[in-house]
């Protein structure tokens, strides 16, 4: 019998047929019950409901104790989509106090977001008051699909350090995204420690499963609880800031543009952190945090700027101490070498004004009177060494390396965001700007005292001071002294020594002394309290110049290192050293005496505000033109 091939043929052709159909079939059935979610999270939604229990944010207290800011309850109305049936709207905004209008623009820009889905709940309505929960509360029966989310915001005992304490906010896609912890209408911590600390802060959340019958009414708790996870508070944080001080610099800091920063030298911990104009943290919590926000951001003054971490200032004079430790320490000069000052420094057709006092002068006596002449000569010297360094670049890297290790030029890492770093520029950038070869120790003359191209935050000033004070040792400079059950972070506690040998730190310290008992620091004289300063008056081309004073005391026991920067208010001498002399009377002694009162209240009503104000540089200038006027 003769074979039938075509036959034989169609046999194959229906089986294969008949098992692609099968994998088509089976792949179909993979993708709706585990790859596509859709069907399931339709079927968990009729079956139960799962509400997401918020943990209690941590608290924060200041150095002394005191509660700063604590948690409130606040109320989200959410909604799942797809259990929503027909309501009366114009009840349900009534209720809400809201209009349809809104109503329908919230509800589309929900479905516009990333992760809408209308199987689970979404955010409808953030923070409405007790008063709109409790109404709505009494008819939530009447709009299914509707339900209501206890959450925590903050509240502030305080109207000051908004800088620091920083606020939260609701995420954007971006944190969801770098972070699966967050949901949308999950809150984040936002500036100052909130943001820094948010890992500890926030707790962790808490769930709840509720069973619902075939009619979507909820039935009871899943399982009798057993599938439930209790939510874990956030670690509580104790700040090293004196929350009295901190209000009593920015009192101080009143119609001026600045920063105050103090710290205690042996710790590192900051004791006041004030940035000038700030405002109430209170202004950034509720539902007007957006329009609050809003207008600081257009506020020209820039009260979101934090500047005692953010802004880069020429440190003018409060730079000289630095530049004697160097030339003490690369041998340029010893403590009985003495530079001519003709009311200035005069070589090379070049002049550096200086005010008039002894000439010439050894280094101490430069520190007490605030020489320019005496620091430009040292600098001129070093970087024309040629038995030492091979050339000026060779010297000008040496001496950037000695700044760098003060704290200068890069982030100090404090333990609050958006740090800059400051500017202390190299021969590669010397190169850049004036040609390779083309310039001298004339060209960068102004390094020596702390203009041209150095820029500082009066965080780096503070922390050379406490650097001085500890004669040759500084700490990270940290706002957090303790995160209650788990202690202070490693990093934020390390020593830091510079390059400096500390046989050379005492005469400096003598000198700042000098400066204060009969130099340009008189006006931080306190009886009994041995302070040492240094005052800057940095030149400022857009109008008048700041005024800058950096020291610290007692002297021989240092328990408070400052700095402080008063924007567009004249010599050093004027603002910044009775802003100086106030605040450490007041953390050392514990009150003002009256004549400390006294200049505390005729500081409080000096102002420097201009429109002609600095603006705070985050960059480098490239202006490499000499000083010539008067820096004390």
């Amino acid at each position: 019998m003769r074979k039938d091939y075509n036959l034989e043929k169609r046999k194959f052709v229906i089986a294969g047929v008949i098992v692609v159909l099968v994998m088509i079939y089976i792949g179909r059935l993979f993708v709706l019950q585990v790859g596509d979610s859709k069907y399931k999270e339709n079927a968990d939604s009729n079956a139960f409901l799962e509400k997401t229990i918020y943990p209690s944010r941590g608290l924060i207290y200041d150095r002394m104790g005191k509660l700063v800011v604590y948690n409130q309850p606040a109320y989200d109305v959410m909604m799942i989509p797809k259990d929503v049936q027909p309501f009366d709207t114009l009840d349900f905004c009534q209720t809400l106090q809201i209009t349809p209008e809104e109503l329908n623009r919230r509800i589309e820009t929900m479905k516009k977001g990333r992760n809408y889905s209308a199987y689970t709940q979404q955010v409808l309505l953030p923070h409405i008051s007790a008063q709109d929960y409790g109404r709505l509360q009494e008819k939530l029966y009447r709009f299914p699909g509707f339900y209501i989310v206890q959450r925590i915001l903050r509240q502030y005992n305080v109207t000051c350090g908004a800088n620091i304490l920083g606020n939260i906010r609701e995420v954007n896609q971006s944190d969801i995204d770098g972070d699966d912890y967050y949901r949308p209408g999950d809150y984040i911590g936002d500036l100052g420690v909130e943001k820094s600390y948010e890992k500890w802060l926030r707790g962790r959340k808490g769930k709840e499963i509720l069973i619902r019958d075939a009619l979507g009414k909820i039935k009871g708790r899943y399982n009798d609880g057993a599938n439930d996870i209790t939510p874990i508070a956030g670690n509580d944080l104790h700040l090293s800031i004196d929350m009295d001080l901190q209000a009593l610099g920015e009192r101080l800091m009143q119609g001026k543009m600045g920063a105050i920063v103090a710290i205690e030298p042996k710790t590192g911990e900051i004791l006041a952190l004030v940035t000038s104009p700030n405002y109430d943290p209170s202004l950034l919590m509720g539902k007007e945090r957006g329009n609050n926000y809003a207008a600081l951001i257009r506020d020209p003054r820039m009260p979101l700027f934090d500047r005692s971490i953010q802004a880069g200032y020429p440190p003018g004079s409060t730079f000289k101490p630095t530049q004697g430790l160097i030339f003490l320490q690369e041998g340029i000069i010893d403590l009985s070498t003495a530079f001519p000052c003709y009311r200035g420094f005069v070589s090379g057709g070049m002049r550096v004004g200086c005010h008039g006092h002894g000439s010439p002068l050894p280094l101490k006596p430069a520190i007490q009177t605030s020489c320019n002449a005496y620091f430009c000569w040292g600098l001129k010297r070093m970087l024309e060494n040629r038995k030492k360094y091979k050339n000026i670049s060779e010297a000008f890297e040496v001496w950037k390396k000695h700044m760098v290790s003060m704290g200068y030029g890069y982030k100090l890492n404090v333990d609050l965001p958006h740090e800059s770093r400051g500017f202390i520029p190299n021969a590669a950038f010397y190169d850049k700007i004036r040609g390779e070869g083309k310039w001298s120790s004339y060209s960068v003359i102004s390094d020596a005292i702390g203009q041209g191209e150095i820029l500082a935050t009066p965080l780096q000033i503070a922390n050379l001071a406490a650097t001085i004070a500890n004669r040759g040792y500084y700490i990270t400079p940290h706002v957090v002294r303790n995160i209650e059950g788990v202690g202070v972070l490693k990093k934020c506690i390390e020593r830091h020594d510079p390059t400096i040998d500390k046989q050379y730190y005492p005469s400096i310290v003598e000198g700042m002394r000098m400066a204060v008992t009969g130099g340009t620091c008189r006006g931080a004289n306190l009886a009994g309290l041995e302070v040492c300063g240094k005052t800057g008056t940095a030149q400022n081309p857009h109008g008048r110049d700041h005024s800058v004073f950096m020291g610290f005391a007692p002297m021989s026991d240092p328990k408070i290192a400052i700095c402080v920067y008063a924007e567009n208010s004249g010599f050093g001498a004027t603002v910044a050293v009775p802003v100086a002399a106030v605040m450490i009377e007041k953390y050392l002694r514990g009150q003002l005496s009256g004549g400390g009162e006294a200049k505390a209240n005729r500081m409080s009503s000096t102002s420097s505000v201009s429109t002609k104000a600095y603006g705070p540089k985050k960059a480098a200038s490239t202006n490499t033109t000499p000083v010539t006027t008067n820096k004390n």
